[in-house]
């Protein structure tokens, strides 16, 4: 199989991707992780993305393809993968596709995780972060023994601006905007599925399954 997995913050994509991955031996390729493999083994399209990154630009599509390309054909993508981070945009999407063409490949499906404004206010708001060694909690599925204390060491628990609640709306209305788009450019091809990610992680993951299985 060979899947993009979508999803804006706050649906669980990252880990929902990584159960995907272990049960059914997909290589998770994140993209962040292999632009920053690339960068600390200093291949050559490493080093081009870093010299991006170093000026503060954004790594452009053309070299983040390019690392997908390297990444796409390691042995253990040969069997299938998910790809999560990419593609952002429609522009991205058609570079993908032309890149899978290339390489005599096709996705079998487009999971797009789609959870409410609300449910995710109130998973992210709930986090508080260690100022110390960075460990998260949740104030309600996984608090700390001690009201704003780290149960490891004893740090100071903080809430991080992304968690409160006004960021999190912003960033949930920029994820929308953003992703329209390729949605329906999805959509027109017949291999977005899109899935509640409302419920639980385990109820999430079964429905999933359940619809790759008929991929």
């Amino acid at each position: 199989m060979r899947i993009v997995l979508l999803g804006g913050p706050g649906v669980g994509k990252g880990t929902q991707a990584q159960r995907l991955s272990e049960e059914y031996k997909l290589a998770h390729i994140a993209t962040g992780d292999i632009l920053r493999q690339a960068i600390k083994d200093g291949t050559e399209v490493g080093l081009k993305a870093k010299s991006y990154m170093d000026k503060g630009f954004l790594v452009p599509d053309d070299v983040v393809i390019e690392i997908i390309r390297v990444r796409f054909a390691q042995p253990d993508a040969k069997s299938g993968f998910i790809l999560d981070g990419f593609p952002r945009t429609v522009p991205q999407a058609q570079a993908l596709d032309k890149l899978m063409a290339e390489m005599d490949m096709s996705l079998d499906a487009v999971i797009n995780i789609k959870a409410s404004a609300d449910v995710v206010v109130q998973r992210l708001s709930g986090r508080r972060t260690c100022r110390d060694c960075q460990t998260v909690y949740h104030i309600l599925n996984s608090p700390p023994k001690e009201d704003g204390i780290c149960d490891r060491c004893g740090g100071k628990l903080y809430q991080r601006e992304d968690d409160k609640e006004d960021t999190i709306r912003k960033r949930l209305d920029v994820y929308e905007k953003q992703t329209s788009p390729l949605l329906g450019y999805y959509h027109g091809s017949g291999k977005l599925i899109e899935v509640s990610g409302n419920p639980s992680i385990e109820e999430v993951y079964e429905s999933i399954k359940s619809v790759i299985g008929d991929q």
